[in-house]
């Protein structure tokens, strides 16, 4: 193509992608998607795909690249984590049938579904032991709210959610794109930022709280929301903008979305981002799973159970009675070792309902959703027998959702092969003897196939060629192929009467014959009449399992529960951990408690065992307060954690690393531990731990519990003195929490003669000639001093340097025993600090023995003269 014509296909193509600006466009032709232009560029770069060329457009040739179609959810998952939307256009019909319009007409084409971070559902896309969370966030007259759902699984929730509360509230959830009104300023974008999501604007239409409820009305097919609940504006508006931005996604295939749950404020341990992230609740600082407190107590079988354990720590309960029943399950399950283990052992063959479901819901599913279905609903009839006669609350609640969905189990068990294929076209996956009209198409179809063995056998003999065969291709159809030395006596008399030439290559020559032709005919009309019935059997089952979508997702449920429950049960008696006592009191003991991160990578490493330590804070009616002082690298931090993570674990419904725990409720977690700077926002590390200082004085309550290390360190000696000093101060007599408050700043320790609340805590340490010990031993008290030369010493500083810091250190020691001038003084009168030379270690002066061996020509030496040389050197050093 030479000219700047447009061509009908490319016509087509820039009309579909006008309607999809901002995504790239997968256009199907055959057997590849093909992207042109801009698209073709980006994709290229992004996929590390050869850019082509195709024609030309205004002068220009035409970018293109493509990938195959069997291969595109690989491709679709690279383009999605590098931040762009990719939109799916199919050929809506068979080639064959826009011929019929003209040799030049078009494959009619059009996209059945954008591709978003949000709105995955591929198995291949997805962490199957994550959720994958698509948000909106709504304000209708200064009420905010927050809707999320996980289209993967039909999940959906609803709450109020006030623009101070979204940062922390969209940090718990992670989601993976975030909605917003184009009309709106919004404070999501640099929350956004923070967790790594997408921000999408969507029109304001689609926030519209009226217009919001007829859709969720309809979607459910009811007149009114009110049986599920009492909503406002703004979570309609929601929630709504959620489902219409799914329409416009799935191209009307809406997710089998559930009923929405409404999340009350309060409900949950407030935990905001940077505490989440000092804490490594789900991930670890260093990105992922590993090293996570989630991957350290992660022993669910289940990817349901995974997905909610994860829930369960990104949010604890602030609901007495929702503890002590999740408690009383783990506790039902540890005194019952066998029933546990036997139940652990059914759940690891539980397949992902949910997932299988909403596949089968956006018709992406295929015959192995429908055995995913089946074997889930098999295993839960088993899982609901073994607990059958168990007595608790929780546990006997969730085997009540595991039975009733037997009508749909025996469809399934009698309609499906044991392991079907993947995908409904490959055909193969209706069991035999469930439908009469489809066993007689397949005998046909393979009794045809052993005809053709026969009519080899046959031809065979009768033409005296051993090595002929009966082959089959995609444009010849079945075929009779010799080699060219035996072509000749197939094209003589009599043989060409009967075997017609149809075909030579370079060292085969193919014939059919009429009885052949007609044997394929029956055989190819079989096969493809087998496929449609079983294509038909496979839409009739999808039906049959949706409409029972009820049932099996609250079966689901059930096993995810039992799952969590049987892990944390596992966990406690693997690891010895412990009931903890939660109550409404403001108490905080913990006995005996570990860090439970540290102290499996100490077991994995297989180095000494973890240093358990006590935390008592037990002022009653006042603040709470622990000020801990030590060196570094004695644990301090480790203690910070431990303590927070122990709360936290106790309000998910898990036992503790701990001999003994008693928590009062705690309400908030705010952490403020590490040294970290934000230099795309233009902020230091100062300014980073000022900013999640100035959040916790702000916002922590009474019954939140805080963890503070170092504030104050990243300025000036006395200004981190002094704002160290005032936000202890304000801990404790304006927020009145429980605090663990960690500082170098010795001077801090007389606080705890000052405030009834503080008490003062030290990590114990010992000097032995001149190096320091650690012990991780926490008891009460005052650290004398920090031993941050001796821990210098440990980190491998140069010697001089080691040794210039203690004069310095002495100096400035005596100076402050001197007066309350001295250290000026020092600075401005004593050579103390003035520029020296660098000090270099003396060159060792040589021994005896050295200078001797340099006086020896190995060369000269005779053997004697060598032995007596070595009497010699030794007599000499025996002296």
């Amino acid at each position: 193509m030479t000219d700047d014509s447009v061509t009908p296909m490319m016509a087509q193509y820039l009309e579909i992608k006008a309607q999809y600006s901002d995504a790239i466009l997968f256009y199907r032709m055959g057997d590849f998607y093909e992207m042109f232009f801009d698209d073709a560029v980006a994709a290229s770069e992004a996929l590390d795909i050869a850019l082509t060329k195709r024609g030309f457009h205004l002068g220009e040739p035409i970018p293109m690249c493509g990938v195959p179609v069997v291969a595109a959810e690989g491709h679709l998952l690279s383009l999605i984590r590098k931040g762009f939307r990719v939109a799916i256009a199919e050929q809506m019909e068979d080639p064959a049938e826009a011929k019929k319009r003209g040799s030049k007409s078009v494959v009619r084409r059009d996209v059945v579904r954008l591709v978003t971070p949000g709105t995955l559902t591929e198995d291949s896309l997805l962490e199957a032991r994550r959720h994958n969370f698509l948000c909106a966030w709504a304000e209708v007259r200064d009420e905010g709210a927050l809707a999320w759902t996980d289209i993967s699984t039909g999940e959906l929730r609803v709450m109020p959610c006030a623009r101070a509360r979204l940062a922390p509230e969209l940090a718990r959830l992670m989601p993976r794109e975030i909605l917003v009104s184009d009309a709106s300023d919004t404070p999501v974008t640099s929350v956004a930022t923070d967790l790594g999501a997408a921000v999408t604007e969507v029109a304001r239409a689609s926030y519209d709280s009226a217009g919001a409820e007829r859709r969720l009305c309809a979607l459910w097919q009811v007149a009114t929301l009110d049986a599920f609940g009492t909503y406002g504006r703004a979570e309609l508006s929601a929630m709504g903008a959620l489902v219409d931005y799914l329409d416009l996604t799935q191209r009307g295939k809406l997710p089998l979305l559930r009923p929405p749950v409404r999340e009350a404020l309060g409900g949950a341990m407030l935990i905001d981002a940077a505490t989440r992230r000092n804490l490594e609740i789900t991930s670890a600082l260093a990105g992922g799973r590993a090293g996570s407190l989630l991957e350290t107590v992660d022993r669910t079988a289940t990817a349901g159970g995974a997905r909610l354990l994860e829930r369960r720590l990104s949010a604890p309960s602030r609901d007495l009675n929702v503890i002590s029943g999740r408690l009383d399950s783990v506790d039902c399950l540890l005194a019952q070792s066998g029933l546990r283990n036997q139940l652990r052992e059914a759940l690891r063959r539980v397949p992902d309902m949910d997932r299988a479901l909403s596949r089968l819901a956006l018709d992406r599913g295929g015959p192995r959703d429908l055995a995913a279905i089946r074997n889930g609903l098999s295993q839960a009839q088993l899982i609901a027998s073994l607990v059958a006669g168990v007595d608790d609350g929780l546990l006997t609640q969730a085997a009540k959702s595991l039975t009733g969905n037997e009508d749909i189990i025996s469809l399934l068990d009698q309609s499906l092969v044991e392991d079907p294929p993947l995908l409904a076209r490959d055909g193969g996956f209706i069991s035999a003897g469930f439908d009469p009209d489809l066993d007689e198409t397949r005998k046909l179809r393979d009794e045809g196939r052993a005809v053709i063995a026969g009519m080899q056998a046959d031809y065979a003999a009768e033409t005296g060629v051993q090595s002929l065969k009966i082959k089959h291709n995609n444009v010849l159809g079945y075929f009779i192929e010799v080699t060219a030395t035996h072509a000749e006596k197939m094209m003589s008399a009599p043989l060409n009467e009967k075997f017609i030439h149809r075909q030579t290559t370079a060292n085969q020559v193919r014939f059919t014959t009429l009885p052949l032709s007609e044997l394929e005919t029956r055989i190819l009309n079989a096969g493809n009449h087998a496929l449609e019935l079983e294509k038909n059997h496979f839409n009739r089952l999808r039906t049959a399992i949706l409409s029972a979508a009820g049932p099996i997702g609250f079966a689901a449920a059930g096993l995810a529960e039992l799952d969590v429950a049987a892990a944390f049960a596992d966990l406690a008696s693997g690891e010895g951990w412990t009931r903890p006592r939660v109550d409404a009191s403001h108490a905080f003991l913990i006995e005996g408690g570990r860090h439970p991160v540290v102290e499996r990578a100490l077991q994995r490493q297989g180095a000494a065992a973890f240093v358990a330590n006590d935390c008592a804070l037990t002022a009653r009616d006042a603040p709470a307060i622990w000020l801990l002082t030590g060196p570094n690298m004695a644990g301090k931090s480790t203690f910070l954690r431990q303590n927070a993570l122990i709360a936290l674990l106790a309000q998910s419904g898990s036992f503790v690393p701990a001999a003994k725990a008693h928590i009062g409720l705690v309400s908030q977690l705010f952490s403020r531990v590490g040294a970290s700077d934000d230099l795309a926002r233009g902020r230091s590390t100062f300014m980073v731990e000022m900013v999640e200082t100035a959040a916790i004085l702000n916002q922590a309550d009474d019954r939140a519990f805080v963890i503070l290390d170092e504030i104050g360190r990243g300025t000036a000696t006395y200004d981190g003195l002094s704002i160290a000093w005032a936000t202890l101060e304000h801990l404790h007599d304006a927020n009145r929490c429980r605090a663990l408050f960690a500082t170098h700043y010795h001077e801090m320790t007389s606080l705890a003669q000052k405030l009834p609340g503080v008490e003062n805590a030290t990590v114990s340490v010992k000097e032995w000639k001149g190096d320091v010990i650690f012990l991780h031993e926490v008891r009460r008290g005052a650290a004398d001093r920090s031993y941050g030369v001796q821990v210098a010493k440990l980190a491998g500083l140069p010697e001089p340097v080691i040794e210039r810091a203690k004069v310095v250190l002495e100096a400035l020691e005596s100076g402050d025993r001197d007066g309350g001038n001295r250290r000026r003084t020092l600075v401005d009168d004593l050579p103390l600090f003035r520029i020296a030379p660098p000090v270099s270690p003396a060159p060792p002066k040589e021994s005896a023995l050295e200078e001797r061996l340099k006086s020896v020509n190995p060369d000269e030496l005779t053997p004697m003269a060598a032995l007596n040389l070595v009497y010699e050197l030794k007599k000499a050093l025996a002296e």
